[in-house]
């Protein structure tokens, strides 16, 4: 996979300048390769589904070193995958059965502010409905997490555990089940730590 550089910036990106900056990397990309937008309006074919939390820290593509058209992604606050969600299931079913794509990740953050905002117990408002499902997952590890004391260790435990607990629900999935027994797509579940920049690979396929 070509590994494609973000523009470089002194500073934040503000507003105003979205189209100037869509404009400098229109002309990099040409430069670099005249046929580049036509090559990527051609049918996209990618062999990942990436299934991750939407904070802005994170970005998919650029942390794994991957190209427009090598990950089908969907993102949501602490990548949570749940059967009442329609869209998180649409994506997937997308995934395996138009896309085939060969392998499912999850990748959950440490520092995430959706398990940080759980645990924390406050009232979130409209979002209570959706950290209550990670409030759950805390209730069945509590004896666990509770042993680790320090805060920030629980939350990256918590984190991790969130995103095994993700692949369970992917591995439950009929959609899923289907295309591991026609072409045997693999899942995995992974760890970004903002710290290091590093990759985690918790092995769920060892331990599933």
């Amino acid at each position: 996979m070509e590994y494609v550089k973000p523009i470089k910036r002194a500073m934040p990106l503000e507003f105003k300048d979205i189209f100037k900056h869509n404009q400098d990397w229109l002309k990099e990309k040409l430069d670099l390769d005249p046929d580049y937008f036509t090559k990527l309006s051609i049918k996209q074919t990618p062999s990942i589904l990436y299934i991750g939390c939407c904070d802005s820290r994170v970005n998919p593509e650029s942390i794994i070193g991957a190209s427009p058209g090598d990950m089908f992604v969907h993102r949501n606050v602490a990548n949570l995958v749940l059967e009442s969600d329609v869209n998180s299931k649409s994506a997937i079913a997308f995934a395996l059965e138009q896309l085939k794509v060969k392998h499912i990740i999850v990748v959950g953050h440490y520092h995430c502010g959706g398990i940080e905002a759980a645990m924390s117990f406050k009232d979130y408002g409209t979002l209570n409905d959706w950290l209550e499902n990670i409030r759950e997952e805390y209730q069945t590890y509590k004896e666990e997490l509770d042993a680790l004391g320090d805060g920030e260790k629980r939350n990256e435990r918590l984190v991790e555990l969130n995103v095994l607990e993700q692949c369970k629900h992917i591995a439950n999935n009929p959609d899923f089940q289907k295309a591991q027994k026609e072409y045997g797509v693999e899942l995995h579940a992974f760890v970004f730590d903002l710290n290091t920049g590093k990759i985690i690979d918790l092995e769920y396929e060892k331990i599933a």
